[in-house]
């Protein structure tokens, strides 16, 4: 499909040969519509049985070889959509433009882009086993989803009724030699209040909380680190026993998972000596709580220079609604509710709250909520819910999606130990993740589901200096070949 030949005698052979090939399509999150045909077609030109359905998913299935007929079947799974990110200066159009790739000794790169390397190899791995003419094998599934990077719709909604297997290798993990096998379940949780605003005068000031560390919200939540957003109310909450202080705008965060490195409000208060007085003992107090997390955190009160005519937007709020927001901001749970009692270092439960909006008429809150433990994260979510009525609020949950839970015996992951100590003389390690995988999604959908997410290392995921390491592609290659060909006595 690709004339270029860049990872040509790079081994194995057929694996880059279909990762080329997946690179020069064009497949960001929603756009997976070419990426779906050309599995599709290849499916058909093998003969392969196969489905797909309207969001573009693809299923493909290879029956067992001779002798491994009465074998269970293993379903292969990964996803096509990658993240699109690129260098400023960079004038790709990634939505209608392949990649440009790269070989940098041991490592596979995207010139100024993002390599998808999760997705890539994923999927450049099942084409290869399934074209495969030498390998011996149980009936193969294969399912490849779409909109992974973006909420796992194509996971959530697939059709697993072609499905016959209950053993499951999800291949777009980034790092060899650890495998997953649970994750949290999750949701996006927002908190919306009615206000009104009113005229009045005082002295306008903008605030602002900046020189945070932030991070993942799943991944990095228990490391600690201050949520800007978080302190800016708490910020204004200390100052309001000094003075006066009614909200006019807040502004923090893009995404409700990760954690915000920077928050802003502008406010109007009566005495700003007072106000700038409180904000400097807050920052010293805060700093001094977070000095080993975050360092660089910095607190600023500037009086504003030009003051704006009074309208919707630019009037504050009435001093009771100014503080219902900020007891409701303060009130709400954050951070890390609970650890695992299973597994070490993992956290169980958590929430983040990762955009705030001051509207003309609303203020809202939003917030990712997470659990490995289905019955703690329903029970955090009804918290959230009491806590903004309490306070007169609503609260709306979009993009739910459940935990894949920790099964402490596993068939599957008993001989992928075995195996990986026959080929490597280590011990393979065995971890759970506190954020979304789709295993989570399709355990919901096949009953008694024996999963495991693994993959080869990358390396700066999702951005323009993403890596893919060849040797480890190579290694974890033949690692599923000979999980594949396990035969059961």
């Amino acid at each position: 499909m690709s004339d270029r030949k860049i990872l040509e005698g790079i081994e194995p052979a057929e694996v880059f040969r279909y990762f080329e090939e997946i690179s020069a399509i064009p497949r960001p999150s929603g756009k997976e519509k070419k990426i779906s045909d050309y599995l599709i077609q290849f499916a058909r030109a093998h003969g392969f049985e196969h489905y797909q359905d309207a969001l573009n998913n693809v299923i493909i299935i290879r029956e067992a070889s001779e002798g491994y007929e009465n074998q269970e079947p293993i379903i292969l799974q990964g996803h096509m959509d990658m993240v699109c990110e690129k260098n400023p200066g960079v004038t790709k159009d990634m939505s209608n433009e392949g990649l440009d790739l790269d070989v940098k000794g041991d490592f596979i790169s995207a010139k100024g882009t993002t390599l998808g390397g999760d997705d890539g190899i994923a999927v450049a791995y099942i084409l290869a086993i399934l074209d495969s003419a030498t390998l011996r094998h149980p009936r193969l599934e294969c399912v490849i989803t779409v909109g992974e990077e973006v909420g796992m719709d194509g996971a959530k909604f697939i059709d697993c009724s072609p499905l016959k297997g209950h053993l499951l290798l999800n291949l777009d993990s980034e790092k060899e030699g650890v495998v997953l096998a649970g994750c949290a379940g999750g949701a996006s949780e927002k908190v919306i209040l009615p206000i009104t605003r009113k005229p009045f005068n005082g002295q306008r000031v903008e605030l602002h909380v900046s020189g945070l560390t932030g991070g993942h919200s799943g991944t990095e939540i228990h490391k600690g680190r201050a949520n800007a957003m978080l302190l800016l109310f708490r910020t204004i909450m200390e100052a309001s026993r000094e003075t006066g202080v009614r909200l006019i705008s807040i502004s923090a965060g893009t995404k409700d998972n990760a954690i915000p490195r920077e928050a802003a409000a502008t406010v109007v208060v009566e005495d700003f000596s007072k106000f700038l007085h409180s904000v400097q003992i807050s920052e010293k107090n805060i700093q001094r709580e977070y000095r080993a997390v975050d360092p660089g955190l910095q607190m600023t009160a500037k009086e504003e220079s030009a003051i704006p005519e009074s309208g919707a937007d630019e009037d504050p709020l009435t001093m009771e609604d100014t503080r219902r927001v900020i007891a409701l901001a303060n009130s709400l749970p954050s951070g890390v509710q609970r650890m695992s009692d299973e597994v070490d270092g993992l956290t169980e439960t958590s929430l983040n709250w990762g955009i705030t909006s001051l509207t003309d008429g609303e203020f809202s809150m939003c917030a990712s909520v997470r659990s490995s433990v289905a019955s703690a994260l329903a029970a955090l979510v009804q918290k959230i819910n009491w806590i903004a009525s309490a306070y007169g609020a609503e609260t709306v949950e979009n993009g739910a999606y459940p935990p894949w839970e920790w099964v402490e015996h596993s068939k599957l992951r008993t001989r992928m130990s075995k195996i990986y100590r026959e080929m490597f003389g280590k011990e393979l390690v065995i971890k759970a993740i506190h954020a979304g995988v789709e295993c989570g999604l399709l355990a919901g959908k096949i009953h008694g589901l024996d999963a495991v997410s693994m993959g080869p290392d990358i390396f700066n995921i999702h951005t323009p200096q993403e890596r893919l390491s060849i040797s480890s592609a190579r290694r974890m290659y033949d690692y599923i070949l000979r999980i594949l060909e396990y035969k059961n006595a």
